[in-house]
């Protein structure tokens, strides 16, 4: 009986000691969990700190349109797709309805027009020209116009500018 006792002890004393490391090891995992939470929630801080910096900064800069109107336009490997020729605004939401971009042609004869949504644009501060994500071989196929028969701003203009907007990939 002394033998069973013991080895009745001997178990129970075994099973403390394994709940026991469960324990601080439950308690060691919690804690580092949160010490990872507390990471990610200074991390997500520090990026909505930027992003609110940005955009701080972006509705500080403005420009005006005689400085954008011929401002080069480039794709992403730095070949010129043409410069601004004009801007449209809409009236109604006091916004830019899109930039008019010449493109092609020789020393103006034979160019075609692009009306890029705004938003595909994006200023390069240190080289002073715009952005546009695409290609000189996309532009060409992108829907154009030529200077003698803009854009209608009637009826159609919702379907042009939802179609232009798709074709740039942008979001309305």
């Amino acid at each position: 009986m002394n033998k069973l006792m013991a080895l009745a002890l001997a178990s129970i004393f075994s099973l403390a000691l394994v709940s026991t490391a469960y324990a601080v090891e439950t308690e060691k995992t919690k804690k580092e969990v949160a010490e990872k939470q507390q990471e990610v929630r200074e991390e997500n801080a520090k990026v909505v700190d930027e992003m609110a910096h940005a955009v701080n900064k972006s509705m500080q800069e403005v420009s005006r349109a005689s400085k954008i109107i011929g401002t080069k336009v480039t794709s992403a490997t730095g070949e010129s797709l043409g410069n601004i020729k004009d801007l449209v605004l809409d009236p109604e939401s006091g916004q830019i309805g899109y930039a008019v971009v010449s493109f092609g042609g020789l020393l103006g004869v034979g160019n075609k027009l692009f009306a890029l949504p705004w938003r595909a644009l994006h200023w390069v501060h240190d080289k002073e020209n715009y952005f546009l994500d695409i290609d000189k071989e996309t532009l060409k196929k992108a829907p154009g116009f030529d200077k003698k028969h803009w854009p209608d701003s009637g009826n159609k203009w919702d379907v042009w500018r939802q179609e232009t907007e798709q074709f740039y990939s942008i979001s309305p």
